[in-house]
Order: C-alpha cells, then structure tokens, then sequence
C-alpha cells in the first residue's frame, strides 16, 4: 500500500532542527506499518520497541532520563546497537510510562538521534500521568486512506494521474469507472486492514466482517480509557453520529442522543471521543469573511466520524446498495457524500474547515474552508443535483469568492461557481 504521509516523514528527516517525531492517529489507520515502511525505506538500520508487547522494555524510563543508559538498555534488549544512522521506533509509547516524556529528553541531550514514537490519539489523550513535552517534538496525523490512496491500491493510479492534471476531457473517458469507484470506496472506506482484505479477496461480506471488529473494539476502548461514569454516555453520543448526519439539517442535536437531553450532559462525552480521532467537529460560522475563526459560532456544530466505510457499517447499509449502483445514494446519500467529502478536505493539517447557514435557516453552505488568506464555499451534491440557490446567493454576498460544487455531474466552469465531480474532491483541494 501507498500512504501519502511517507512524503511528510521523508520531509521530517531532512529538516535541520528535526525534533523527535509524534505519528498519532485513532486505532487502526496504520501507524505501525507506515513508520516501519519508511524506516526500511529510509536509514540503514532500525530498531522498533512496541511498549505494549515488551514489557522487558515498558519501564525504560523510570529510572531516570539518562540517554546513555537509555540507549545501552535497548541495545542489550534488542542486540541492535543505536547510532545516528538507527531510527529508534517507539510504537504504543503511552504504554510506557514517562515514555512521551522522555522524548523532551531525546530533543535535548541527544538531538541528532532520530526517533519516532507512535500511539493512538485515544491513549496519549488519556495519558496522564506524563508530562507534555511541549516544542520538543514534531507531530503528523496519520487518517484513514484517501480516495486516492484506495484508487492505488486498487491498481488505478493513472486515473489519479489524468485528476491531478486537471485533463478533465481525459478524466471523462473514465467517468464511469470513477463514479464505480468510488461507490466502492463508500462502502470499503479507507481502514488499512478493510482495504488490504478487499483489493486481496473483493469479498464484501468480509469488509463488513472487518469493520464490525473494528467498531467493537473501539468500543472495548471506551470502558478501558474512559472514566468509568462516563462509558455510558460516550456510547449514546457514539451511537447517535449515523442518526445525526442522516438528517437533512445536519447540525448537531442533542435531542437525538436522549429526548430532553442538554449540551451539560454530553459536552464531555463528545470531547473525549473528538480527542481519541474518532469523532470530528466542524463548527458555524456567521460569515464569510476572514479569519473564519472570528465568526466562529461555539453552539452550532456537525460531527463526523473517522472513516465512511465505518459510518456505512454503522448504518447498517447492506452489501446490495454497493451492488444496485445508485441504489446506494437513496436514504443516507447525503450522509455518506458529506463523510466522503470532509475526509478528503482533512487530509491537509492546513485547511481550517466550518460551515455556514443563514440565521434565519434559510439557507446553508456545507462547507467553508480557510487556507491561508483563501477561504473557498463548498457545495456538495451526491447526486447530479444542480440546484445550488444557496451557495450563489452566499458569493453573492461575498463578491471575493469562488464558489466549488462537488456532484456526480461532469467538470464545469462558471463565473461564480466551478463544478467538479465527486472523485476528484482530493486533486481539487490538495
């Protein structure tokens, strides 16, 4: 498999003041494989301590902070001894405590010493009994695979060639396949192991095998890393997201999570899931005008979930929907495009995404996301839908904008407004 963040730790080894490296992530996106792809691709020698499996080497750091010793323990442990060529790959470092603490120590007294440490969102968030080492280490988020990254992995990688390009009368010789394509990658998604198992077997009974354990066991997490009074309640919130996105208004409701309910009593609960990668919020904002931030509306939100594929599992949308082609886009058409589409506008660290509607409710632009001084409205069809009232009179209003509609409707060009299919949301928002 190709993962596209190999370019961003290739970057990070070539940096002058690299800092020892945070890979965070939720559970299951490939943090483990990535790291080790890139060390056997990229310095002579490794070594790869997995805190939670060694428990010779999980109290590593207890004792004190001595780098020396520190190395000395590992070469002992691992028969590789470190040196300026060896990329120390510490997975699970939650695992160990003092572990993320000691990585201030690395930055500090042994700063030509590569070293990557890897762990979950979910475990470094409710780490606490580690001090932070703040500006002493660089971090990358890794997500689950892009649509891209699903189309190499697939073995279309020339298809994505012709998107990037922009050659738009070459892309439409392909449309049909693309638009298959990604009805594929609504239902597979973008988790490594859901992928792997479907460009091996293109068996779909087991894609949902895959993603069942996958969502069972991050509900195993809850009880394990949560408090213990609020499992209960990070479940309903859990449960609630495929209802919440398949309304029309998508904005956050919490109602749906327990009839009567207040933000008082779920506030905590959306928190903890939004720190452990597998809930995202994107927030209102009142107007169009930069920073974004600025206009920022803290009461009014929409969540999403990690990965498409997982929410389509959620949902319960059977093997037959993938199968019946449009089919698929009936009762959560919408839920599954907008999914879709905020996990390619993610995938940059750089894009500041909320969304806007009128105080009136009278109308609303799914997306708005700031990049630099750039900020670009977002429309988003899941079908050939052209009706777009709401995003003309929104650039309307703001006369400084371009507008961008993403449908299943071919390339086009228009004063205030560019159409772009669906499948190429990634080559036009890099």
């Amino acid at each position: 498999m190709i993962r596209y963040k190999i370019n961003e730790l290739y970057q990070w080894k070539e940096r002058k003041n690299r800092k020892p490296l945070i890979l965070q992530g939720a559970r299951q996106v490939g943090k483990t494989w990535l790291m080790k792809d890139f060390a056997a691709k990229s310095f002579p020698k490794h070594i790869y301590v997995n805190f939670e499996e060694n428990v010779q080497l999980r109290r590593l750091f207890e004792k004190d902070f001595d780098m020396q010793r520190i190395l000395f323990d590992i070469y002992v442990a691992t028969g590789i001894r470190a040196d300026e060529d060896t990329l120390l790959l510490f997975d699970e470092i939650q695992e160990a405590p003092r572990g993320v603490t000691a990585l201030k120590y690395f930055c500090e007294n042994l700063p030509h010493q590569p070293v990557i440490a890897a762990g979950s969102l979910l475990g470094i968030a409710s780490h606490q009994r580690d001090s932070f080492p703040v500006g002493k280490v660089d971090f990358i988020t890794l997500h689950p695979l892009s649509f891209f990254e699903f189309l190499e992995a697939m073995g279309m990688e020339y298809m994505i060639d012709a998107m990037k390009q922009k050659r738009w009368e070459s892309v439409a010789t392909v449309q049909s396949q693309l638009e298959n394509m990604l009805r594929q990658y609504y239902y597979v998604g973008g988790m490594p192991e859901v992928v792997q198992s479907y460009v091996e077997d293109q068996d779909l009974a087991q894609v949902r095998r895959l993603q069942s354990a996958i969502l069972d066991s991050y509900d195993r997490d809850f009880s394990k890393h949560a408090p213990m009074e609020e499992v209960p309640r990070i479940r309903m919130v859990w449960q609630s997201i495929s209802g919440q996105l398949s309304k029309e208004n998508k904005k956050f409701i919490y109602g749906l999570i327990k009839e009567g309910s207040r933000a008082k009593n779920f506030e905590m609960s959306i928190e903890w899931l939004r720190d452990a990668g597998l809930l995202y919020k994107v927030h209102r904002t009142k107007k169009g005008l930069l920073p974004l931030a600025a206009y920022e509306d803290l009461s009014a939100f929409k969540v999403f979930m990690l990965d498409v594929g997982l929410l389509g599992c959620m949902c319960g949308l059977p093997t037959s929907a993938l199968i019946g082609g449009n089919a698929m886009f009936s009762d959560y058409k919408g839920a599954l495009t907008e999914q879709y589409v905020f996990q390619q506008l993610r995938l940059s660290g750089d894009n500041k995404i909320y969304y806007w509607s009128a105080d009136n409710s009278r109308g609303e632009i799914d997306f708005l996301v700031q990049r630099d001084d750039n900020i670009v409205p977002i429309e988003v069809k899941a079908e050939e839908n052209l009706q777009s009232k709401s995003l003309r009179h929104f650039v309307e209003a703001n006369e400084k904008l371009h507008g961008i509609r993403f449908s299943m409707s071919p390339y086009r060009e228009q004063s205030w407004m560019t159409n772009c299919p669906l499948y190429t949301v990634e080559a036009m928002m890099p």
